[in-house]
């Protein structure tokens, strides 16, 4: 069996507790405090999971992503997603952004650039981009820059690209108006209105 490092998460909120995605689909949350066993195990995706990543406000909220086609939107406590979304293709990274809970980012096979949104569009991602031309060619990793509107894709051939942010997906940037607080208050209102009390 092998796990590789781009598929393991550690939370920011934590020194001890972190996820780990496998080569069948499950998601694995474990703590260095216990570490002969399994906190909880859940049962993700159909296929490999190619990343798991922890919202980087929210401390509960991870997302993750799979040859299944898939991102999932997960509160830890919880072992059904919240939100899914089926991309086409097989999903190489999912990365939340770096200045709002509920922006996201993902990378397909078939060469797209996936741009979400959730606070806006719960359905929907708010840009959808070609960014190889080659069909030979996949992108398989996805940074957002801290500081500016521009994220990163890598490919299986070592290229990276840079990218700048249109407008509506840098409003929070140039503002600078969020705050930890009101970032985690915006997560928490969504989460409400997609949890039933008998999903846990």
């Amino acid at each position: 069996k092998q796990w590789y490092q781009r598929r393991v998460a550690i939370t920011a909120g934590t020194d001890y507790l972190f996820l780990v995605g496998t080569e069948e689909g499950k998601i694995h949350k474990c703590s260095k405090h216990y570490s002969s066993q399994f906190l909880d195990t859940y049962n993700a995706h159909h296929m490999a999971v190619y990343a798991v990543r922890w919202n980087n406000f929210h401390p509960r909220v991870f997302a993750s992503c799979s040859a299944d086609w898939t991102v999932k939107i997960w509160d830890h406590n919880y072992s059904e997603p919240m939100f899914t979304f089926d991309l086409g293709n097989s999903v190489g990274d999912v990365v939340w952004s770096p200045y709002s809970a509920t922006v996201f980012g993902a990378v397909t096979d078939d060469g797209q650039v996936h741009i979400f949104d959730l606070s806006q569009e719960k359905y929907e991602p708010l840009c959808q981009q070609s960014v190889v031309q080659k069909k030979k060619t996949k992108v398989n990793h996805l940074s957002f820059n801290q500081n500016y509107p521009i994220i990163v894709v890598g490919d299986d051939r070592g290229n990276a690209l840079t990218l700048k942010l249109s407008p509506n997906l840098r409003k929070c940037i140039k503002e600078k108006s969020y705050s930890k607080e009101n970032e985690i208050a915006k997560m928490e209102k969504l989460l409400e209105l997609v949890r039933e009390p008998s999903s846990k």
